[in-house]
């Protein structure tokens, strides 16, 4: 058998809504949202009897996805959202966009800061990371010619 796609990847979050406000802002759009709980549920994290809120955010291609949850229970017990571009785990998700100044004064409407400054890379993309809602950290990168 062979891998047949990346279906999602998914981020953990303390505001969900405010969180699907921001990525509908960068494009996404909200394919569903529901509510999971239930020791079935945590048969497959290891969580035990779990209760989350999810929101599945779809690219406009339509092959990517976003998983964004908020757990009620259990307690959410680490916090990863300051960590340095340079922290051991989860780095960033990536994102193409074709105007990377408006879409940068779009985001930071809605709290986005970025982490360092717009650069170019030769004479292909210009690229940035930033921090979203919850200190989610992102790359931008704008296609050039």
């Amino acid at each position: 058998m062979a891998l047949k796609q990346m279906h999602n990847v998914g981020i953990v979050v303390e505001d969900l809504d405010v969180t699907i406000d921001f990525f509908r802002e960068l494009g996404l759009e909200l394919e569903g949202r529901a509510t999971i709980e239930g020791e079935w549920a945590g048969r497959v994290t290891g969580l035990g009897n779990q209760h989350v809120e999810v929101a599945m955010m779809r690219t406009p291609d339509g092959h990517g996805r976003l998983e964004l949850s908020r757990f009620l229970a259990p307690d959410v017990v680490a916090d990863h959202r300051n960590a340095p571009v340079n922290a051991l785990g989860y780095l960033r998700v990536m994102f193409a966009v074709s105007d990377l100044n408006e879409m940068l004064q779009r985001l930071r409407a809605r709290g986005a800061q970025l982490v360092g400054e717009v650069v170019q890379y030769q004479d292909v993309y210009r690229l940035c990371y930033i921090r979203g809602p919850e200190g989610i950290l992102l790359g931008l990168a704008e296609e050039l010619g």
